[in-house]
């Protein structure tokens, strides 16, 4: 592993006191000493219900080269450990990851949205790396602490930078985008997410335009032309005296335009022109919106110096990360079932999204198109009505049968007709079993539901109990 710190220079970046002998090179930047590797930099961050500090001895223990401790904890640390001192742990690695933004001559991305803005992380993730050296926000760390823990993470030599960020309320995002300060910004969507801490999705578009902020003097705002909230989105970009505005979506006027796509039950094929040059590629991954966001990304990858032709052949290796559309196969018994793994989150948006994967997934000769579906939150005073709404699209989908989990699924429950209600359960875990117990070889079946409405675990179930007999003792 190579050295992302010197422990000085750290230190120096953070204002800090040193205590013991840190480690000279720091390999690491980590906030859990459940996977610290060795040579990291433990940050003691104290967050709601857990303090970094408690587990500053087993992180240790474990090979870290040094802790960031604040001073008001510094007597309960083992004696002789090595520390560095700071008033207030956050805020130094605010500090750290200030150090890192200016320390790097890296072409930086940020991504933000109603949805897909994780897809679209890996997706920039995955073409960049083909041209060099290329670091990422891991998993959806894209709030107050994961992008700063991201942004200090970032080594010297990258060429390429990607971050996501991400809000629930306004004033999130602009803090965050001053300290990435991306040469591109994305806004891959406006949806009606978060409406229990907004007035409408105008004021969303606004939270979200937050992200112009903070875009270095020569930047480029990448903006969803089909969307409704396009418009205010320029407006808010111009305001912020953005250099470059660019569109991408199916409208003519789009700076980077699908010009035809063919759905596939796995995967897309486009024809695009990305600002003023023709292209044609694959996406490895099914779904109209991952199509939609392609082209964001390939305009995105062509505004910070990378080979047009060479991104766009990267998209062919697209695969869905866990709880996003990853695909697994189900061993019934007298034949295979498809799973489709959209546990992860889920909003209105993003629903119609999935659903419409689902109408595109193979079915067998006795096969069913399932949909298991868990609440949809924070979507405030309209919870009930974007929950009924959905009965359109699951119709649209050709969805066979529908299992719905939670109060507010329970809506859509009772707008469905009788023909397609396969089970209704207050919770999934009440659920589960149900759902467990209806798999039939030739079924496509697709989860999803928000976080909150821990959806997840039905997946794992599925997997578990229908795991192929040679993939025993594996990992799922």
């Amino acid at each position: 592993m190579s050295v992302l710190w010197t422990s000085e220079a750290l230190a120096r970046a953070m204002g800090a006191r040193v205590s013991g002998a840190p480690s000279h090179e720091i390999k690491g930047v980590s906030i859990d000493s459940r996977t610290i590797e060795p040579g990291a930099a433990f940050f003691a961050i104290k967050g709601d219900r857990v303090d970094g500090h408690d587990y500053v001895t087993k992180a240790l223990a474990r090979g870290a080269g040094v802790a960031v401790i604040a001073a008001e904890r510094l007597a309960a640390m083992p004696t002789g450990a090595p520390l560095l001192i700071v008033e207030d742990v956050l805020e130094a690695l605010r500090a750290a990851a200030r150090a890192a933004r200016a320390r790097s001559g890296a072409k930086v991305i940020a991504v933000t949205g109603s949805a897909g803005k994780t897809g679209t992380k890996d997706a920039l993730k995955l073409v960049l790396a083909r041209e060099g050296e290329t670091h990422a926000s891991v998993a959806s760390f894209n709030n107050h602490w994961g992008v700063p823990l991201s942004l200090a993470r970032l080594p010297e030599s990258a060429r390429f930078a990607v971050f996501e960020l991400g809000m629930n309320h306004a004033g999130e995002i602009e803090p965050l985008v001053k300290l990435v300060r991306p040469h591109v910004a994305i806004i891959t969507t406006i949806e009606a997410v978060h409406l229990e801490y907004f007035s409408g999705i105008e004021a969303i578009a606004d939270a979200k335009a937050e992200i112009f902020l903070g875009l270095e003097p020569d930047g480029a705002a990448v903006l969803p032309r089909d969307n409704p909230q396009f418009a205010r989105l320029a407006e808010a970009a111009r305001k912020a005296k953005v250099a470059r505005i660019v569109s991408f979506g199916e409208h003519p006027e789009a700076g980077a335009r699908s010009i035809d796509a063919g759905l596939k039950a796995d995967c897309s094929t486009v024809q695009a022109r990305i600002l003023g040059d023709d292209v044609t590629y694959k996406v490895g991954a099914a779904g109209r919106h991952l199509v939609m966001n392609s082209l964001a990304v390939l305009a995105a990858a062509k505004l910070v110096g990378a080979d047009l032709a060479l991104s766009a052949l990267a998209l062919a290796d697209l695969v869905p990360p866990t709880g996003r559309g990853r695909r697994l196969t189900l061993d019934v018994g007298d034949g295979d079932a498809l799973l489709i793994d959209e546990s992860y989150n889920a909003n209105p948006a993003s629903m119609r999204a999935a659903l419409d994967v689902l109408a595109q997934a193979p079915i067998g000769k006795r096969g069913r198109r399932v949909a298991v579906l868990g609440d949809m939150l924070e979507l405030g005073p309209d919870a009930a009505e974007l929950h009924r709404g959905l009965a359109e699209a699951v119709t649209n989908a050709k969805v066979d049968t529908v299992y719905c989990a939670g109060p507010l699924m329970h809506e859509l429950w009772d707008a469905l007709p009788a023909a397609l209600r396969g089970g209704y359960a207050e919770s999934a875990d009440l659920l589960e079993p149900e759902v467990v117990a209806s798999v039939r070889a030739g079924d496509a079946i697709m989860v999803k539901g928000s976080n909150g409405s821990r959806m997840g675990p039905i997946v794992r179930a599925l997997a578990e109990r229908f795991r192929a007999p040679s993939a025993a003792g594996t990992a799922v």
